[in-house]
């Protein structure tokens, strides 16, 4: 299992919207063939591994299948590989974790029980969940999971007062994130990081088989017509409030607009990840400022903070890195889960969950 789940770790920037799975078939000890999901529409793990095996002049007669997620039982772009697994003769099957999505959801490990095959799971099941932490979260709660990188001095601040921000961190911490948004199906920035800073979102620090799709919440329309973000298309503005001339302006650069308004006028933030959430999107990783990182915090949008911090001071006048109301006890404080520390060159990374996730 735990080389199925190294195998699903190759689809960890391709396969969505699907999940990242891999398969290890063995026999009598030795393992005769595996396969992982590289995209979607290709092959499934199982199918891998079962054509490497018919590749090499042998059958899976009697082998056991180890699959990082339970084998599906509906048809979508490819056939069910519950039913490959039956025809394949295996003799057991054992999946790390059940499948969240509805349309399997148990029913592919009980059709292959169903055949007479021996079935199993929740071995490295919480290896397998955290590889596939936002398809979880799509499934189950309808939205993506949401990392919020923030990079930081270590007093907290994330630009000067006038803005400026480039470079805090250091050209090792900057690739890094740029590897978070490789795997990320989505980067969400807001009309004032636009402003200030330009950024294309786009994945440049590794490679880069397909870039995630970038999303502005910008709620008067106001992003730039010659904004870097535009550039290439495959862009997602998020408004509250309709301009027809800037909204043609937008759509003649590529844009996609859609209007997402709440009662104070600003884009409904839970609204947001729902909708992204039917678009197929695992993954968000939310680049903005002080006050969006703020109001994603304060509206329960946030699940992971990715915070690097640069062995620097800035100053009390320097901006910080949430715009948080002021507190006047502790009780109010927002707890977290520290998941992860580590040295990325010159800074250090900071890996946090909100709550119980």
């Amino acid at each position: 299992m735990t080389r199925a789940l190294q195998l699903a770790q190759r689809g960890l920037n391709t396969a969505t919207p699907n999940p990242r799975v891999g398969c290890v078939m063995v026999r009598d000890g030795k393992a005769i063939g595996e396969g992982w999901h590289e995209k979607a529409g290709g092959p499934h793990a199982e199918a891998a591994a079962l054509a490497q095996i018919v590749g090499a002049g042998d059958t899976a007669v009697g082998a056991t299948a180890y699959v990082t997620l339970e084998p599906c039982s509906h048809f979508g772009r490819t056939p069910p590989c519950a039913d490959a697994l039956i025809e394949a003769g295996v003799a057991r099957v054992v999946a790390a974790m059940q499948d969240p999505n509805p349309l399997v959801a148990g029913q592919g490990l009980a059709r292959i029980s169903a055949a007479g095959i021996e079935v199993a799971s929740g071995l490295l099941v919480a290896e397998a969940r955290e590889l596939n932490i936002g398809f979880v979260s799509r499934m189950t709660r309808g939205r993506p999971w949401l990392r919020l990188k923030v990079a930081a001095s270590l007093d907290g601040k994330t630009a000067l007062n006038n803005g400026v921000s480039q470079w805090i961190t250091g050209p090792d911490a900057r690739r890094d994130a740029h590897a978070w948004r490789a795997r990320s199906c989505a980067v969400l920035t807001g009309i004032g990081t636009v402003k200030d800073d330009n950024p294309r979102l786009t994945v440049r620090e590794v490679a880069a088989p397909r870039q995630p799709l970038k999303v502005v919440i910008d709620s008067r329309l106001e992003t730039p017509a010659d904004a870097a973000v535009l550039d290439g298309g495959n862009v997602l503005i998020v408004a509250a409030q309709d301009d027809p001339a800037r909204s043609a302006a937008l759509r003649a650069r590529g844009a996609e607009i859609v209007f997402l308004p709440n009662a104070q006028g600003k884009v409904e933030l839970p609204a947001l990840l729902q909708e992204l959430g039917r678009r197929g999107i695992n993954e968000v990783l939310a680049e903005a400022g002080t006050r969006l990182n703020g109001s994603l915090l304060r509206e329960g949008c946030v699940d992971e903070l990715l915070i690097y911090q640069a062995p620097m001071l800035i100053g009390d006048a320097a901006r910080g890195m949430f715009g948080l109301a002021e507190l006047t006890e502790l009780a109010g404080v927002c707890r977290l889960n520290i998941i992860e520390r580590r040295s990325v060159g010159a800074d250090f990374r900071i890996r946090a969950r909100l709550g119980q996730a």
